[in-house]
Formats: structure tokens, sequence, C-alpha cells
């Protein structure tokens, strides 16, 4: 994995995002749009991981489009990504888009360390994680969700799905009693993601 630290250390809200090489070019747009929804301080660092599929995925599980299939990776990316949240006078949040989305939200079933997540259009039509989800105490105490309106209008039997699924998680976020919002996008999963994910950021940002 790489990182990139974008802003000084000085800031008390450190951002944390997993991305892959598609992301890279628009980090700096990206962060540009949170600076435009808020005033407030922050330090941004963008971890790139070299296997999208394996490396965000918390278990195995078959291809659902192409012949890529998901790997058990995320265990160990999150205990290198922990390595550089150690600073207790800091509030680490972790968010990312689709499989980092997803990724962001098992890290909360997993650990205390992220104040919250920001979790835009997130892959949470994988196989058993919603299952999972509520079957762990989730230990972020504010989260942010999102999804295209048209991201559930596809023939793809598994990802038809992320729209019953995300409207599910948010149900059980809220009876949980865990700050949260679900915002709906135009558009289909490819579109401005950097800005969806910014949106993310600023409202968890605002909101812990």
């Amino acid at each position: 994995m790489e990182v990139y630290k974008y802003g000084g250390d000085q800031a008390s809200i450190v951002l944390i995002q997993m991305v892959g090489e598609h992301d890279l070019s628009e980090i700096e747009q990206e962060i540009h749009e949170i600076q435009k929804l808020t005033e407030m301080k922050f330090q941004f660092i963008a971890i790139k991981v070299n296997s999208w599929n394996h490396d965000l995925s918390p278990w195995n599980a078959s291809a659902v489009f192409g012949s890529e299939g998901f790997g058990d990776g995320a265990e160990y990316t999150l205990k290198e990504v922990l390595q550089l949240c150690t600073d207790s006078n800091k509030t680490y949040c972790i968010g990312g888009y689709s499989m980092a989305g997803l990724f962001a939200l098992w890290a909360a079933c997993k650990t205390n360390r992220f104040a919250a997540i920001a979790s835009a259009s997130p892959s949470i039509w994988f196989p058993g994680f919603l299952n999972y989800m509520k079957q762990q105490k989730i230990q972020s105490n504010c989260i942010y969700l999102s999804l295209g309106n048209k991201e559930e209008k596809t023939r793809n039997p598994m990802m038809k799905q992320v729209g019953d699924c995300i409207r599910e998680a948010y149900a059980w976020l809220n009876e949980e009693g865990i700050q949260c919002t679900l915002e709906w996008n135009q558009g289909g999963h490819f579109k401005e993601p950097h800005v969806r994910t910014a949106k993310a950021f600023a409202w968890i940002m605002k909101n812990i």
C-alpha cells in the first residue's frame, strides 16, 4: 500500500480514504470539494491499495461482474491503516467509495478507532455483509450513507439488491441509536464519485 498525505499534520481531524489507482487523479479535486462544504481544518490521508477486490474485501466471494472474485484482505489492510491512527489527540474518520465504502463500514464493526464513517455508494450488496453488520456492535457513532438513485436499476442480480440493502442498513443503524443519514444522489454508480465522497466527509465532520 502507498500512503499520500495532504494538508499539515497540525489538524485535529484526520480523514482517511482507501483508494485505487483510478482515484488518485481526483483526490485533490475531492479535497477542494470538502473545503467548499466546510471551513473545518483537516488532514487527508489517501491509502492506495494494490488489489481493489482483494485488499478491501472482508471475506472471499465469487465474482459478481467480470471474472475477478473477491479476496479476504481487509483484515490485513485494516491492521496497516490503524498504524497511521495512533495519536490520541486526533479524531480519525474513515470513508470511501464503492468497495472502499464497504471497507469503512466493516472497519466500524472491528475497531472503535474511527469516530465517524463516510460511506458513499458502498458495495453493501456484498454477500453476507448486511447480516454480519447486524450481528456486530458498530463502534462508530456517526455514519453517512449515500447511493445514486439509478444504482439499483441494473440487471445484475447481486448488485440490484444495493438499494434494498442500504435502506435496511439505514433503518437498522437508526434503531441502534447511531447518528446516521442516507443521501440519494442523482445518477448511477460512476457519476462524480469524488463529489459524492466529499459530501460524505463534509457531513461527518460537521456531525462528529
